[in-house]
């Protein structure tokens, strides 16, 4: 007897469905006794192991396991399958042609789930990208783990089960009506979701580090800060996301994809803050951008639509470091394998830190540096002249004075400097209406050329800088695009000369250690 269900498997962040065909014949005679199950379709090792799985859930759960010749095909069989969340749909289909299950056809459902010994459901990767393939393919009901069901029921028009184990998936297969699928409040997610433990009015002085962060926010741009250690570099750096504009439902539904494919979602199932990533530096850069025979995302891809924190910079491998420059110019990292060729988004806000020397204290007015000048280059070297170009902001970030640290007055807090970021970015999502681009920093030159006119006296103060600092073209297009964002902040149409000057100060701290 042959039996037909609906599963799914991950390429990229996009899923394509799975047709597992189960097939009973009469056994051989010669074959009486033995098992006799075969899987066939380009499964990987977890998929052939899924036979005594299956075998052991289907017995325990108080079902019978044929005693037929059993074969199973995997369709398309051109392309590989790896992982355990086919072993639900393949034991669905196999007490389906065993009888089991009232209905003779499943073509509206689909499964997927790793199953234990005893037919407990046990969680598995990608559960959002399947839910929005079975919705694009017109089905109606998914059924999967309990775990996985919050991350997908934020796919609207269709009709998600959490389910325990294989008697309750039996059950309700054989249940008429069905009972009500699972529902999730979207705005009370959301709303639960924008409240920061850690907060700017935490951090004492620091305001031309604060100013600096500030634009970046508001434009989406790049920045390095540098300093000594203990100056509040990394407390700067986490406190980032707490400023950042609230995260759309689109936003969410594609970073929250990324996170499921590399099984990072968590119990609240869509990600309603944008992601904070920080990896230690001694990251490969396969981990830092993706990878392995069957491409998962890299950190760059965890990051998107949030921020990517590299702390000691100069700590982290040379060709780790030199692997971000197309990211950052692109957006995007696609990975090539004999196999397949997948792309993952990649639009992450770079926040970098680092010491000016290895004993971190040099030109420090109250330690004394004990690095040498070539133990200095070495060390500063070690940032590239093409990924520094990529960094929109430089900023110095000194030792803050006990007398900063002692006062009583109350610094800004999130909420003043998130309301200023917002009111920018809607000045920059009202200019880029109808354009593939959300911010200033990923303006493309033509955007530069409409966007970023300068009048004569302020376009003659920045060819003056640029030939004073010998920077290049590229730094050249992100001073512009500082430029704009500072005048955002400031509610300006017009890019002015203080504008442009602010824009260069954060573009000359590298010629200050690079020459």
């Amino acid at each position: 007897m042959l039996f037909k269900t609906l599963s799914a498997a991950v390429y990229g962040i996009d899923a394509e469905l799975v047709e597992v065909e189960v097939n009973l014949t009469p056994r051989p005679p010669d074959l009486q006794g033995e098992t006799y199950v075969t899987v066939v379709g380009l499964p990987d090792m977890a998929v052939r192991e899924s036979r005594e799985r299956i075998r052991a859930a289907i017995t325990n759960c108080g079902f019978f396991f044929p005693v037929h010749k059993t074969t199973i095909n995997l369709a398309p069989a051109d392309v590989k399958k790896e992982g355990s969340a086919f072993d639900l749909p393949i034991a669905v289909g196999i007490l389906g042609a065993n009888g089991d299950l009232q209905r003779e056809e499943l073509d509206d459902v689909l499964f997927i789930g790793e199953l234990a010994l005893d037919g407990r459901v046990r969680p598995v990767r990608g559960a959002l990208p399947i839910a929005v393939a079975a919705k694009r393919r017109g089905l109606k009901r998914l059924l999967l783990p309990t775990e996985n069901a919050r991350e997908a029921a934020v796919v609207s028009g269709l009709d998600v089960y959490p389910m325990k184990d294989l008697r309750e998936v039996v059950t309700l297969l054989n249940s008429d009506p069905p009972p009500a699928a699972m529902r999730i409040d979207l705005e009370e997610t959301f709303n639960a979701a924008n409240q920061y433990p850690i907060d700017f009015r935490e951090v004492r002085g620091q305001m031309s580090a604060k100013r600096a962060i500030e634009i970046a926010t508001a434009g989406g741009h790049n920045i390095l800060m540098i300093g000594p250690p203990g100056s509040g570099k990394t407390m700067l750096a986490k406190r980032i996301p707490s400023i950042l504009p609230p995260i759309t439902f689109e936003e969410a539904l594609e970073t929250t994809k990324i996170h499921s494919v590399a099984g990072f979602t968590d119990a609240r199932g869509l990600l309603t803050v944008r992601p904070f990533r920080s990896p230690h530096h001694t990251i490969s850069d396969a981990g830092l951008i993706g990878g392995g025979a069957i491409p998962r995302p890299g950190e760059v891809s965890l990051a998107h639509h949030g921020v990517l924190f590299l702390d000691e910079l100069p700590e982290f491998e040379r060709n780790v470091l030199e692997v971000l420059r197309q990211p950052l110019e692109d957006q995007k990292v696609t990975i090539s394998r004999a196999a397949m060729s997948l792309t993952f988004p990649a639009s992450f806000m770079l926040v970098a830190a680092m010491n000016p020397c290895p004993c971190g204290y040099f030109n420090d007015p109250t330690r004394h540096c004990k690095c040498s000048p070539p133990q200095i280059q070495r060390y500063i070297s070690k940032i590239s002249g093409p990924l520094l170009d990529r960094i929109d902001i430089h900023i110095d970030v000194p030792a803050v004075r006990v007398s900063e640290l002692s006062a009583q007055e109350a610094a800004e807090g999130s909420a003043e400097i998130r309301e200023r970021v917002g009111r920018a970015r809607r000045l920059q999502h009202e200019r880029f209406a109808g354009e593939p681009v959300y911010c200033n920093a990923q303006m493309t030159p033509r955007l530069i050329r409409k966007h970023c006119q300068l009048g004569a006296g302020t376009q003659s103060l920045l060819e003056r800088a640029i030939t004073k600092w010998g920077l290049s073209a590229r730094a050249y297009d992100r001073i512009l695009k500082v430029s704009r964002t500072i005048a955002d902040l400031a509610g300006k149409e017009q890019i002015a000369e203080p504008h442009v000057s602010e824009a260069v100060q954060y573009r000359t701290l590298d010629r200050n250690f690079w020459t």
